[in-house]
């Protein structure tokens, strides 16, 4: 099978890869650069497990293509912490116990910090809508949304 080479940037830096045209995102991040923080937990855009954003937008990565980035700007959960430094909503989920299996954890990490960086103040109802996409079989939602607010009120007054 053919394949394609693609140029784009993750987590800040500029990268080049080479894929098949039918080759999903998540495989890339996770098969050819070494990224395996996205989880496919449905390959079917239903559990938010492989969450990234492209170009600021939340998607699941398992639903676009590597080809389809080229040119585009993409976060992973691996480029949410500074160095050794945790972003503020990874120590929260640490502190309220909000993970357990890890599965969904990456994906709810970069829909929360999404939408933290548009609403800084979101209700709990805001915020149950906005990480409906993201499935959790484990912990229940309650610790992650204290996890949210504990790390958007920190965050607020940093």
């Amino acid at each position: 099978m053919k394949t394609i080479q693609v140029a784009t940037t993750i987590n800040g830096d500029a990268v080049e890869f080479v894929c098949a045209p039918d080759e999903p995102l998540l495989d890339v991040l996770r098969n050819r650069l070494g990224l395996t923080g996205a989880k496919e937990g449905c390959g079917t855009g239903d559990c938010g497990a492989c969450t990234v954003t492209l170009d600021g937008r939340m998607v699941c990565s398992c639903l676009v293509l590597g080809v389809e980035v080229e040119g585009a700007k993409i976060t992973t959960i691996e480029g949410m912490a500074t160095g050794n430094q945790l972003h503020p909503l990874q120590q929260a989920f640490l502190d309220h116990a909000a993970l357990q299996c890890g599965i969904c954890t990456p994906g709810i990490l970069v829909a929360a910090k999404t939408l933290l960086d548009r609403n800084p103040n979101p209700t709990d109802t805001e915020l149950r809508y906005w990480l409906a996409g993201n499935l959790c079989r484990c912990t229940g939602y309650d610790k992650i949304i204290a996890a949210v607010q504990d790390a958007a009120q920190k965050m607020r007054t940093a």
